[in-house]
This record gives C-alpha cells, sequence and structure tokens, in this order.
C-alpha cells in the first residue's frame, strides 16, 4: 500500500542532506534508511545502503527514481537448492567444464595442425 498522497513520499532528511553537502562521482554516501525514497536530487549519486550485514552499493539513475532504496539491497540470500539430485547435477557441470579446460589446453597453440 502506497503512502498517502497529502503526506508525500518520505525522504530522510539526513539522506537529504548529505546529497546536498555531496557531488555526485565523490563516493558512496551511507545509509541505513532503507524507507527512504529516491527523489530526482539524488541521480548520479552511489547510496552504500545496509542490509543489515554490509553496505550494498547502489546507482541512483532516472529509472530509479520513485522505487525505495532498500528495494535494491537485499537483506536475505539465496544459496540454493538443495538435495542429492542438485548436487550431481553440480558436480556433472564441474567435470564437463574441466575436461573442456583440459582439451583446450592439449591444442597446440595458435589453431594449426601438425601434418
Amino acid at each position: 500500500m502506497s503512502r498517502s498522497l497529502k503526506k508525500g513520499p518520505f525522504v530522510d532528511e539526513r539522506v537529504v542532506k548529505k546529497v546536498l553537502n555531496a557531488t555526485p562521482g565523490q563516493g558512496t554516501i551511507k545509509t541505513w534508511s532503507r524507507a527512504c525514497t529516491i527523489t530526482p536530487e539524488m541521480i548520479g549519486f552511489t547510496f552504500g545502503v545496509h542490509n543489515g550485514k554490509e553496505f550494498i552499493p547502489v546507482y541512483v539513475t532516472e529509472e530509479t527514481v520513485g522505487h525505495r532504496l532498500g528495494e535494491f539491497s537485499p537483506t536475505r540470500k539465496f544459496v540454493r537448492h538443495g538435495g542429492k539430485m542438485q548436487k550431481e547435477i553440480e558436480s556433472a557441470a564441474k567435470q564437463k567444464a574441466q575436461d573442456a579446460a583440459k582439451a583446450a589446453k592439449a591444442e597446440p597453440a595458435g589453431g594449426a595442425k601438425k601434418k
């Protein structure tokens, strides 16, 4: 559900203050305010948005205006779906990649074949 139109978008005052004092490309602006809405004044800046563990760099473009900073900094890390079959599939793919690397290394340099 969106915020009331009479209230307007939530923009953290500390983030606005940091944007006004900085110049684009100067460095990352660290923030913990994930709920802060991206405004047109923020275009060209890189924000370090905290995800609970580290700061994820978010470069603001015209397409991101109106979104929240937290949308671009996921808080959960997807590892993979597990199981016995998944391990077999991954090990087969890894073996195929190793075989391809060995075959490429065995070819003579320059791609020319000897007669």
